[in-house]
């Protein structure tokens, strides 16, 4: 766990997406520090309105540069001008505000309380289904509040799961530190079971399977990869972090699989399903990691292909083994990170872009920024419909949308027939087959 700092420039849209990044990361057990020297990460959403706005942004990103251990800038000036603060010199990752989330975890399992019970957030459902993981990561502080993996009964879960439906959810999150380990403490993996009892249960919903290593997921890979080919209510997306493309360092980092179980559970996907997203995520410039592994990390990004990627800095968190090693140069992580963040969005650019013209069915899941709603299609691929209020479009609609463009990391799309309810959606869907 880690603590953070958050700065907020600008328009209220600003403002809410600073909400949802403090959301999500107090959601994953981080918590505010008492200043910017105090946090392991800093976090500057940015303006960039008029000029003067923008002497102030790079200013002050060079005074939390200074101040923090680390530094992600994001926001307008961050997306529009982001060479900005590069050509300034300021060592600070730049990314879209729905990837800062990710980032700041820094590689470690998301941590959910104790007593986590499911919640319905607009339409949907977050459900914990577990609590702690298996692993036992060199570079993780997550492991000391979260012990070893409790699995309440698959029955439980699905209970969970059937009120969060009857109360409304059009989307089940399915959560945990490692999703991939369900059941592992009872001697038995239960995960298929689980996400096909869920998927039964009478409505029309769509299920998201949260993150799972691939140490986790490797001995089920088959059977997993069956189970999302068979229910059309799973989205067709996994997110299995690799961190590294060298089994070399993911030895060091104590991570449970090598190269080739990553290899094969995105093989058993591939075979399975037409079109699906793969999420993965790469640590960069571990204590022990040479110029030849980053270049494996590289190569396996550039092999893979993944459609969204995490890309992070390593930082030392306090207590772990990782923190005692003898680290890496400031500047060399900067490098490694630009080089393969640099990489990541020509990877999920271009798979955006082979998007553009097609039709895709979607489900609208929140509101976005301005008078625009965040969609995700069948493979967990985020659309955003702008116009959403003259267009009669709303939270819980599905609809079918043309995608006219992107950018890098999400699509836009234009309704093509108007909105349908969900109810409308599936009976049409009976029909034609």
């Amino acid at each position: 766990m880690a603590t953070y700092h958050i700065e907020t420039y600008g328009c209220s849209s600003n403002r809410g997406e600073s909400r949802e990044i403090e959301r999500a990361l107090r959601d994953g057990g981080h918590r505010p520090a008492a200043s910017p020297e105090d946090a392991d990460v800093a976090i500057l959403n940015t303006c960039t309105v008029v000029e003067k706005t923008e002497r102030n942004m790079l200013r002050r990103a060079e005074e939390l540069a200074a101040e923090t251990a680390d530094l992600v800038v994001t926001g307008c000036m961050a997306l529009a001008q982001g060479d900005a603060f590069r050509e300034a010199g300021i060592d600070a990752e730049i990314l879209h505000w729905d990837e800062v989330p990710s980032y700041a975890l820094n590689g470690e399992c998301p941590t959910t309380t104790p007593d986590a019970e499911p919640v319905l957030d607009g339409v949907v459902g977050i459900l914990p289904i577990a609590r702690g993981c298996m692993s036992n990561c060199s570079y993780c502080i997550t492991k000391f509040a979260t012990g070893r993996v409790d699995s309440p009964p698959v029955e439980e879960n699905v209970e969970k799961a059937r009120a969060l439906v009857h109360a409304g959810a059009k989307e089940i999150r399915v959560t945990g530190q490692d999703t991939g380990v369900y059941g592992w403490d009872t001697g038995d993996r239960k995960l298929p079971e689980l996400l096909d009892r869920i998927c039964d249960i009478d409505g029309e919903f769509r299920v998201r399977l949260g993150m799972a290593n691939p140490g986790g997921i490797h001995g089920i890979h088959e059977e997993l990869a069956a189970v999302f080919a068979d229910n059309p209510k799973l989205y067709d997306f996994i997110h299995a972090p690799v961190q590294s493309g060298s089994d070399d360092v993911l030895s060091d980092m104590r991570r449970q699989h090598r190269v080739e179980k990553f290899r094969e559970v995105v093989d058993a996907f591939d075979e399975r399903l037409d079109h699906w997203t793969l999420s993965t995520d790469f640590i960069v410039g571990f204590p022990t990691e040479s110029e030849a592994d980053h270049e494996r990390s590289m190569d396996l990004l550039a092999e893979v292909r993944p459609e969204k990627i995490n890309v992070t800095r390593f930082s030392k968190r306090p207590g772990t083994d990782a923190a005692d090693m003898k680290g890496l140069g400031g500047t060399v992580k900067k490098e490694r990170s630009k080089a393969m963040s640099e990489l990541k969005m020509t990877v999920v650019g271009e798979a955006y872009e082979s998007m553009v013209g097609d039709e895709f069915e979607v489900l609208v899941v929140e509101e976005g920024t301005g008078d625009s709603v965040k969609c995700r299609d069948g493979a967990y691929r985020q659309i955003v419909v702008q116009n959403a209020t003259e267009r009669g479009v709303e939270v819980g609609d599905v609809l079918d949308v043309t995608v006219t463009g992107h950018n890098t990391v999400y699509a836009f799309g234009d309704p093509v027939d108007g909105d349908r309810s969900a109810d409308d959606a599936t009976e049409s869907a009976r029909t034609s087959a």
